[in-house]
This record gives C-alpha cells, structure tokens and sequence, in this order.
C-alpha cells in the first residue's frame, strides 16, 4: 500500500518511461539490424563464393587442354582464402568424380558428390560429417559446348553468417544512440518540469498567504507560457478577493452597526424625552427609516446565501417583456425621493415574450435601476432598451453616471466587493450585482457589463425567447 501511494519527481517519472521506451525501441532496431546484417553478409558472401567459382571456371578453361585440365594453381590453398572466409574448391569430372581441391577430400565426399550435383538451385545446403552443414557453390566447366566436369566452392554455413566486427560496430551504434537519447530525454524532461516545479512552489506560496509570486516570463512552449500567465493572473485575483474577504467583516459588521447604532441612538433620546412631540415622531421616522435599510441589507444576504446553496425556488412562466419592463420602471419611480433622473424606455414595436421568473427578473431590473440611479451624482438619463437578438431577448441599461473605474471591472460581480466609488459613498452589502447575476442564470439568462466609462455605463440583460 505505501508502495502504490508513493510520489516520484516529474523528472524522475517521465525520465524513466522515456529511457524505458527508448531502450525497447532500440532493442527491436538492434534485433532487425542484425538481422539484416546477417543476411546481407550471408548474400555478400555467397556472391563471392559464386565468383571463385566462375574465376575457376574460366582459368581451367583458359589455362588447359580438355585431356589435362587440372592445373597446378588448385593446389595453392592461399590463393583461394579470402578474408571473411576460407571456401573449400572442388574439381569433379562429369561424372561426379572428384580430381582435384585445395584441401584434403573427405572420404565421404566422392559418395555425396553426385547428389550435389542434381540440384538446379544457384547455391545449395548440404551436410558433411563431422562439422555439418555447409552451403555449396557449382559451376560447370563446359569447352567447344562439352561438358569436361564441375567446379565446386563450399564454405561452412556459421563462416559465412559471421559478423563479429559488425555486430560490434553495431553495439557501439546503439550504445552511443542510447546515451544521447538518454540525454535528450533528461534534458527535455527536465525543461518541462521545471516552470511545473516553480507553479508548484509558488501555489504553496500563495498557500501560506504570501501572493507576491515570480515566475519566468515568456516562456517559448505556448502551453507552459499559458500555465505560467494563467497561475498568475489567478495569484493577483486571489490577492484581490483575499483583500475583499478581508474587508468583508469590516464592511458587513459597519453596514449592519451604523443603522443599529442610529436606531438606538433615536430611541434612546425619545426614550429619555430628549426630544417630544414632532420631533419625537420625525427621530420614530427615521428609526423606522434605518430599520428598513437594514433589514433590506440582511434580505439581500439571505437572498444571496439561498441562491449559492440553490435552495430558492425558481417559477418559470411566459411573459411580454415590454409588459415586465415598463410596470418594473414606474414601480421603481414611484419609490424615488425627488433626483432629478430622466427615464427612457425604448420598447419593441411588437409584443415578443421571454421565459422567466417574474418576481427574480423584477429584482435584477430594480438593481439595475438602483445603480444606475447611484452612478449619477446629480442629473442624468437612464436608458432602458430593450431588443431581440437571435434566440434571446436583451434588456440593456444604460445610464449617465460616472462609470465603474477601470480596476474594478473585473471584480463587480465577485459577491461582497465594493468599489472604490461606492467604498465611502452609498451604503450597501456589495451583494447587488452578483445576486443579479445569479438570479439571471437561474432563469436561463445571462447578465453582463458591455462597457463603462466616464460618460456613463451600460448592462445587458440577456433572456430566452419564447418562440
């Protein structure tokens, strides 16, 4: 068991599958190489048997008369040795008779001599007691188209398959190819897992709290380029949502603190008749006031908490979106406290209906609505528009506000975080966009920020159709 559940290095691991493979590889290549070394120097050989035969074929028939046709030069045994091998040659009469070889004739040979000289093939396997089988090379000797006798040339079969020297050439071959691999294998393996290796020490980095990471830049392998690129921006994203976690507590525990402590606060002083009459009931009013903030912020918490754990029902009904859209804006209106914001809506010219939940698609249009309403400092447009697009129908809000700066777009829909515009200014839980966002997909739609700038910003809405 903790022989399977034990780690081994990137290096080590793919070092030694690629080493394994490597030698597997070159041990089939060295088996065929010899194989074919073997052959090759079999047929090499054979040919050369082939030529002293012919050789002798034509100084027998060149040098002698057809009454005396064995010349003294069959008995210089060195004149036939070559240098892989030493052949033995054989001059037979026409009838199989041997008359002459460069070595001493076996007694067994004038018997086997004739069945030698049966075969039609170029070169045949023939046995000769005591050392076994040999391959045997004929040619016949022929002068004015009469058949005088044979030459024949015989070697044993293991000198003419022998190949020392190459199969040792060859074993340096795949030795040298074997460390080079070996290597290359090390020192590509090791390149890639080295930029791993410093991912892996940096994620134990950003483990122990510490996001400040460096890893090489502009690496040449595009997905290790990517690894390296991706772990980092998600280093300054974690620091980011770290810092808004961190803010978190004293932003919730602020939030909730400053409407309780003023609830308290004009309590305490009608309490103690610090104040009576109107003035009494205006501190009632603006205790009830608070109260309402707060407890619309907690709503959004739970609200928020219900959605992420799905433990809030969604009720999908057909609806006309210009219906939903121009009843949620003067609902919204009526709620407004005298800013001087003018509304536009820009309906369809026909009535086109959408799927969704009604009461969540209210919600995200009046956080949408709040929004743009707080972006705008004094006076304002906000722009309601709303289109068809393929299968979806899109809601878009734009307003003239001051815009979402630059380093927090990438972070309005992370839950609890607060831009530096709204940080000091408008109270609230930082929950408003992303429960929008969640809220939309729970009904199958998508809501997104198209652009922001100074001049203004601009959400979309995007619902599915109703065909």
């Amino acid at each position: 068991m903790l022989r399977k559940n034990k780690k081994t290095t990137l290096l080590r691991y793919w070092t030694s599958r690629y080493v394994a493979t490597l030698m597997i590889g070159l041990v089939i290549i060295s088996f065929l190489s010899a194989s074919w070394i073997r052959h090759t120097t079999f047929e090499t050989r054979i040919e050369m048997m082939e030529f002293l035969a012919e050789e002798t074929v034509y100084r027998l028939t060149d040098t002698a008369a057809p009454d005396n046709m064995l010349p003294n030069f069959i008995d210089n045994r060195e004149r036939f040795r070559m240098r892989e091998i030493d052949p033995i040659l054989y001059i037979a009469d026409a009838q199989g008779n041997i008359l002459k070889s460069n070595r001493p004739i076996h007694p067994d040979s004038a018997r086997n001599v004739t069945e030698w000289l049966d075969s039609d093939k170029a070169y045949t396997k023939v046995s000769i007691p005591p050392k076994g089988e040999h391959y045997l090379v004929k040619r016949p000797i022929y002068v004015e188209d009469t058949l005088f006798g044979w030459v024949l040339v015989m070697e044993e079969k293991q000198h003419l398959t022998k190949v020392e020297q190459a199969y040792g050439q060859l074993a340096v071959l795949i030795g040298a190819l074997a460390v080079l691999g070996w290597g290359a294998i090390y020192f590509l393996s090791k390149r890639l897992a080295r930029p791993i290796k410093q991912v892996a020490i940096a994620a134990r980095q950003i483990q122990d709290g510490d996001y400040h990471v460096y890893l090489p830049e502009n690496n040449k392998e595009q997905e290790v380029d990517e690894l390296v690129t991706s772990f980092k921006e998600m280093a300054s994203k974690l620091e980011q949502l770290e810092k808004t976690r961190t803010e978190l507590l004293a932003g919730v525990t602020h939030e909730l603190k400053t409407p309780v402590t003023s609830i308290s606060g004009l309590l305490q002083a009608v309490s103690d008749e610090v104040v009576s009459g109107k003035e009494a009931q205006a501190f009632l009013a603006m205790a009830l006031q608070e109260t309402t903030k707060m407890k619309t912020m907690v709503g959004d918490l739970l609200a928020f908490n219900r959605f992420a754990v799905d433990a809030l029902p969604v009720n999908i009904v057909t609806a006309n979106i210009n219906e939903v859209v121009e009843n949620t804006v003067k609902q919204w209106e009526l709620l407004q406290d005298g800013q001087k914001i003018n509304i536009e809506c820009r309906l369809l010219t026909q009535n086109v209906y959408v799927q969704a939940d009604m009461v969540r698609l209210q919600q995200i249009l009046t956080n949408l609505l709040t929004n743009a309403q707080q972006a705008i400092q004094e006076e304002g447009t906000i722009t309601i528009t709303v289109s068809v697009q393929q299968q979806h129908v899109v809601v878009t809000v734009e307003d003239t506000g001051q815009g979402i700066l630059e380093a927090d777009k990438p972070f309005i829909f992370e839950r609890f975080y607060r831009g530096e515009n709204k940080k000091y200014g408008e109270r609230g839980l930082g929950l408003g966009l992303p429960l929008s966002k969640m809220m939309a997909q729970s009904i199958g739609g998508e809501l997104e920020l198209i652009n922001s700038s100074s001049t203004g910003t601009s959400f979309a809405l995007k619902l599915l159709r109703n065909n």
